[in-house]
């Protein structure tokens, strides 16, 4: 169902990005994907087990010169978009711990970079499309040293639920993913650490995320899979 699907995975090079693009390549897409370091894009990239192809760019979503860079490369190397999927991330300390800079950069990335690709994306989905937005159940949880990042996880979740109302009628659907615990970059401890997390079952693979993102995918016309939460078994909650 997705073989030949034109996809853009913002944040592609870590984490649930990668192991989505990954996926995509499976299933034979067509993936285009960007990240802030080019050690990490190459490797992604590297990686990709085919059939699809997977291109990619160095780009900051944060910036208007990064969104514009990333949707050029969606017109050169796509030639037009099928499906969005916004991964792109990054973790932040409590508020009071964050110099102004730093954390309205979180909030650049987190919010402003979602929205700013969603109307990108939604100007070339002339046919309908995806937008697929990767969120968190921290806004849920409400865990203390997460209010920055809560606060733009919560805000993607209105938008999207908001939006999907709005496009509707075009034939573009509109999907929430919320993980729980995943062992990804973002987590603040170390390699064995989250193995030992995982064989725990409080921590999630990326590989389990994408699955579901692929899921919500390829669902018939008619399915709108509005939101999905998906956590380990022994989520911790605080």
């Amino acid at each position: 169902m997705l073989a030949g699907k034109r996809v853009l995975v913002t944040g592609g090079t870590t984490g649930i990005g990668r192991a989505t693009v990954h996926q995509l390549s499976r299933e034979g897409a067509c993936a285009l994907t960007f990240g802030r370091h080019q050690p990490e894009l190459d490797d992604a990239i590297m990686a990709a087990p085919g059939p699809g192809p997977v291109y990619g760019l160095t780009a900051d979503i944060a910036t208007r010169e990064g969104v514009a860079a990333v949707f050029e490369a969606v017109d050169t190397q796509l030639g037009g978009l099928d499906m969005l999927i916004a991964c792109a991330a990054l973790g932040a300390r409590p508020l009071q711990e964050m110099e102004e800079e730093a954390w309205r950069y979180v909030v650049e990335t987190n919010l402003v970079g979602y929205l700013a690709c969603a109307r990108a994306a939604m100007r070339r989905m002339e046919n309908g499309g995806h937008l697929l937005f990767v969120s968190s159940i921290s806004p849920e949880i409400k865990a203390p040293g997460e209010s920055v990042y809560a606060a733009t996880k919560a805000g993607v979740n209105a938008f999207a639920e908001t939006l999907r109302k709005e496009v509707a009628e075009r034939n573009i659907k509109v999907t929430v993913i919320e993980p729980g615990s995943v062992a990804t970059d973002m987590q603040e401890c170390s390699t064995q650490e989250k193995r030992e997390a995982v064989a725990r079952h409080e921590m999630l693979h990326a590989e389990e995320v994408a699955e579901a993102i692929l899921f919500a995918l390829t669902r018939s016309e008619r399915c709108d899979l509005v939101s999905l939460r998906i956590e380990p078994r022994l989520q911790k909650n605080a």
